[in-house]
């Protein structure tokens, strides 16, 4: 009985390793060769919002309150199938704690768009978009990445803050990438 009380225990304070381990994606590839990696700080947001933007535009100022909102941007894309699938592997197991928003699968390509609810129905507090199987698609695609010809198979972003996802739907159809209506219509709930 001893015994199995000192492992329940143990295994209670090795709960809050596996949260950082899970957490910790973007960081252990950060600095890997294979791996094309991007964090945008908090500080840069302040920076941003501290710009002089033309405010008498409203879709201007829409886009900055939106910035604004945003304390943390994180992506990475690679080519390596060892990586992607260290990648998918992550992303499932922090799935657990997201709403699956989106799936959509084309010609081998998988992507899926995870939430975190905010503060309300038009707000999240966390974005995570993974974006999965684009060797197949890329591979003749010519893609420079510091001038270097690459393809792509795995690509995964993350937002955090207080998002609203009336403005993130706004620019992904300004953009033109798939996910806008779907984002749209989770905002509209």
């Amino acid at each position: 009985m001893k015994k199995h009380i000192i492992l329940l225990v143990m295994a209670v304070l090795m709960l809050p390793l596996t949260g950082m381990a899970q957490q910790d994606i973007f960081e252990k590839y950060s600095d890997n060769d294979k791996v094309s990696y991007l964090s945008l700080k908090p500080k840069m947001f302040q920076m941003l919002a501290k710009m002089d933007i033309d405010t008498d535009d409203a879709e201007a100022k829409a886009y900055m309150d939106m910035v604004n909102s945003i304390t943390s941007f994180k992506t990475m894309a690679t080519d390596d199938k060892a990586i992607a699938k260290d990648v998918a592997t992550w992303v499932a197991s922090k799935s657990g704690t997201l709403e699956e928003l989106m799936v959509m699968k084309d010609n081998g390509v998988v992507m899926k768009v995870y939430i975190k609810e905010g503060k309300d129905d038009n707000h999240v507090s966390e974005l995570l978009m993974h974006i999965n199987g684009l060797g197949a698609v890329t591979k003749d695609s010519k893609i420079k990445i510091n001038g270097e010809n690459r393809s792509l198979e795995t690509v995964v972003v993350s937002f955090t803050g207080n998002i609203d996802l009336r403005q993130i739907s706004k620019l992904v159809n300004k953009m033109d990438l798939p996910g806008g209506d779907e984002l749209e219509k989770k905002s509209n709930k």
